[in-house]
């Protein structure tokens, strides 16, 4: 596989470090403080186009790949940014792009891709685990479209998002893939309950719940029962642009914690001189090294879109992810000691991210099971 990136490749990823560095100054890292600041930032991002980056030119778009969403949220990762980018423009817009019509395309793309709305794929339920394919969430049919019942849980950014691109059952049982249908179902439609929450990083998740949704047939993606292919492909992406983002959170966390241990001193030495922390550094440094390699051949098995090899390759991505993140998290707050596990310390947010990503979308048990 060729890693090389191009000289496109080269100023996008400089154009989202400028932006970064102008929008997340170094005390002002992670999640905005005010939804004035989420909204600005959210913008800027618009404005910048990496809110329609993969989506097509004439729904406001750039037509960029996997490996482009891959360098930006590299980049979004270092600042502890990003808000719904992953949720919105990669997931939910992929789903869209591979099971909309032109005319849903061009219903809700350009939205996206502007920043005057979000979307978000409701995929899980109580008792499934992370298993998608377990959907029990009914859509009945009648004369005045589908009728939706039930609950998906843990529906990232979903408390933001208008759109929701709902997986439902309008055949099969069980956890069979024949029979899964998505449904865009606007999150104020009567009868729609989003009740949101706080996740362990400070972002935002929610519970939707459905009680005898009505969806017009113009909001059915795809061929009816037929979307169980395309939704995990879609998830895919989203896993691969979480290792991405896993990259640049590690990168900003050896960055800190180099720089704590310079300036810390212990028996009237830095840190930075016992070699037991230079041994803990080198094995920081490795671990990037592994996890920016198998984020790019997420990205690239993503591009190529053979199934098989994505999903063996995704997988063993976010088992890597799953494994070194946790750990390497840890062992930065261990290297700072008490003052790691305060909110005033970047490092605790960047180990708290870290966390986070190895759970979402399957964690090392799950995708190990998956390769």
């Amino acid at each position: 596989m060729d890693f090389s990136l191009n000289d496109d490749h080269l100023a996008l990823r400089e154009a989202v470090q400028r932006f970064c560095d102008g929008e997340y100054p170094a005390e002002h890292r992670g999640n905005a403080e005010t939804p004035e600041q989420a909204q600005g930032r959210w913008a800027g991002m618009a404005g910048l186009g990496l809110l329609g980056l993969p989506f097509p030119a004439d729904a406001g778009g750039s037509e960029q790949g996997p490996v482009e969403v891959m360098l930006v949220a590299q980049e979004l990762g270092r600042a502890l940014g990003g808000g719904a980018f992953v949720a919105s423009t990669v997931m939910a817009g992929q789903l869209l792009m591979r099971l909309g019509s032109t005319e849903q395309q061009q219903r809700w793309l350009p939205g996206l891709a502007s920043g005057v709305l979000q979307a978000s794929v409701a995929l899980y339920e109580d008792g499934a685990r992370y298993d998608w394919q377990r959907a029990q969430l009914q859509a009945r049919a009648t004369p005045q479209g589908h009728v939706l019942h039930g609950r998906k849980t843990g529906v990232l950014q979903g408390d933001s998002a208008g759109l929701l691109l709902v997986v439902a059952r309008t055949g099969g049982q069980g956890d069979e893939r024949q029979g899964l249908t998505v449904f865009a179902v606007d999150a104020d439609a009567p009868g729609v309950q989003v009740r949101g929450f706080d996740t362990l990083d400070g972002r935002r998740a929610a519970h939707v719940t459905l009680t005898d949704v009505v969806v017009a047939s113009d909001r059915v993606l795809g061929a009816p029962g037929e979307a169980a292919d395309a939704v995990e492909a879609a998830l895919d992406a989203a896993i691969a642009a979480l290792c991405a983002e896993a990259v640049g959170v590690v990168d900003a966390l050896m960055v800190h914690t180099a720089e704590h241990l310079r300036t810390r001193k212990q028996f009237g030495a830095p840190l930075a001189k016992f070699q037991v922390m230079q041994h803990r550094m080198a094995d920081m440094a490795i671990a990037l090294e592994q996890l920016k390699s198998m984020a790019c051949v997420a990205a690239m098995a993503v591009d190529a879109g053979e199934p098989a090899q994505r999903r063996r390759l995704v997988s063993a991505a976010k088992v890597l992810v799953s494994q070194w993140g946790r750990q390497l998290g840890l062992s930065a707050i261990q290297m700072h000691g008490a003052m790691g596990m305060t909110d005033e310390c970047r490092v605790s947010h960047c180990a708290k991210r870290l966390i986070v990503i190895g759970q979402l979308f399957g964690d090392a048990s799950w995708h190990l099971k998956r390769v």
